[in-house]
């Protein structure tokens, strides 16, 4: 095995909310949690900066985001897949 065959990738599925960027798209991601009091199902959200080499992705799209190495400041994300399209107005 090599370094990179063993190395555990985090994938995350969200939902594209901005692509204004160059080469950038931002993907919200929620996440089902559990009150700790209260015991009630809560929806946590969390966006992510994801790169997109070929601005081929559109709001409302649902994609797959992997982690890679810190591409800016704030891009250590890159996307993946797209598992649809979100409708064109």
């Amino acid at each position: 095995m090599t370094a990179m065959e063993n190395k555990l990738v985090r994938n995350l599925t969200g939902r594209v909310v901005s692509n204004k960027m160059d080469k950038t798209v931002t993907v919200l991601v929620e996440r089902k949690v559990k009150h700790p009091v209260i015991g009630k199902v809560i929806r946590r959200t969390k966006k992510y900066h994801a790169h997109d080499e070929n601005n081929a992705y559109s709001e409302g799209d649902v994609v797959v985001i992997e982690e890679c190495r810190p591409l800016s400041k704030t891009k250590a994300w890159r996307v993946t897949e797209v598992l649809s399209k979100g409708r064109v107005e």
